[in-house]
């Protein structure tokens, strides 16, 4: 047999063996991740966690938690009522931030702030329309109940201005120019309807993809090392990349589904405003969905213990992200050293992709900016995660 044709033979040979390595990565990484999938379906608490858990937590803080001041019970004492104090007890009536109630002494008023039954007391004397009308020094008594700091910073700012609003229509009422140098028009241009449900429920989002990413990935390979069925794994052709692939596939596929559930109810349920692209809404919850694989693959590699995995991924994931993330509290009003250490949670950079998204829309200098951030994470996590998942049983 000739040279030429011998090489020819093994060339094809060559072609042969690629193609069919080819073809069995495939079907290895198809059964892994069949295997997966049916384990996922047998175990209802994957399931609840992530299509159960997620509705019910945008249930509660949709209805249930509110950082609005509306609708505050606010006493109002007139001691000598009159067509003044009918007008500025009329503007309160009007807005729909106040349910005024009113009294006619200061001591039963001081009796229902003390029991809660209001939030504050607004207090007009018996000379208010005399001094008012006079030399225009008419003092208001305003007391705030204080318990809430920042629902009391809120209230007080809210009567201050149905008290201003209220002056200036009496002004010009009774001819006078008392017209102010400076008028405060205020715009609001971030969450203009200003409801905390449009600021809370994008920020929501976030924290439930890293619950189901974290915590349910936390468990893949720990589970495999508890059943026993780690060392058969090991023994396969199966390589390292093809495992991690087979192992997240699934749930990654799990928590997108979870993400576009929540999106629906956000917007469909809620009212949530979506200004910015579905496209971007996409690629970024699936770059920061690969990112909280990564962090509860790692920690199902160093745990091999599904109980010490979970507390792990609820201590090292939810817990900072829930704090940490600017999900409900503001990270510029943290100490320095707190706002350095949100800077290695993933969720502060994806709640800022969100609320942008929803909120204002395609703002690419945040957009970029945070999806950079998330992605040196993904490499970093999931590379740190290939370099502790070898097939050795020590």
């Amino acid at each position: 047999m000739s040279d030429a044709h011998q090489g020819t033979r093994t060339d094809y040979r060559d072609t042969v063996d690629t193609v069919g390595s080819i073809a069995a990565r495939r079907m290895r990484l198809l059964g892994l991740i069949r295997k997966e999938t049916q384990q996922i379906k047998r175990d209802p608490s994957s399931l609840a966690i992530a299509f159960v858990l997620p509705v019910v937590l945008l249930l509660l803080f949709g209805y249930g938690v509110s950082l609005d001041a509306r609708n505050l019970g606010i006493a109002f004492v007139v001691e000598q009522p009159d067509a003044d104090t009918a007008s500025l007890l009329g503007a309160f009536r009007r807005s729909p931030l106040f349910e005024p109630r009113e009294y006619r002494d200061i001591q039963t008023a001081e009796r229902a702030f003390s029991a809660r039954q209001v939030f504050a007391l607004v207090w007009l004397r018996s000379d208010f329309a005399r001094r008012l009308r006079g030399h225009g020094d008419a003092p208001i008594g305003v007391i705030v109940n204080g318990v809430d700091a920042n629902q009391a910073r809120i209230g007080t700012g809210y009567i201050q201005g149905v008290w201003r609003k209220w002056l200036a229509g009496w002004l010009r009422e009774q001819g006078i120019d008392g017209a102010p140098p400076v008028v405060l028009e205020p715009r609001i241009w971030f969450n203009a309807a200003v409801r905390s449900r449009d600021f809370l429920v994008p920020g929501l989002i976030a924290i439930l993809m890293t619950l189901i990413g974290a915590l349910l990935t936390s468990m893949v390979v720990a589970r495999e090392w508890e059943r026993g069925t780690m060392e058969a794994l090991l023994v396969t052709p199966i390589r390292i990349p093809e495992l991690m692939l087979g192992k997240l596939a699934p749930y990654f596929a799990l928590g997108m589904g979870s993400m576009l559930l929540c999106v629906a109810v956000g917007v469909g349920l809620f009212g949530i405003p979506l200004r910015g692209s579905v496209l971007v809404l996409l690629a970024t919850s699936a770059l920061f969905m690969l990112v909280a694989l990564g962090m509860g693959l790692l920690i199902s590699i160093i745990a091999k213990n599904q109980y010490v995995a979970g507390q792990m991924a609820i201590i090292t994931t939810f817990l900072p992200a829930f704090i940490l993330s600017g999900f409900i509290f503001a990270i510029g009003s943290m100490p320095a050293p707190i706002q350095w250490i949100s800077h290695i949670v993933p969720a502060r950079y994806f709640v800022a992709i969100l609320q942008t998204l929803f909120l204002a829309g395609d703002v690419w200098r945040i957009i970029l900016f945070n999806s950079a951030a998330l992605l040196v994470m993904m490499v970093l996590l999931l590379g740190r995660a290939r370099g502790s998942f070898r097939k050795r049983l020590d």
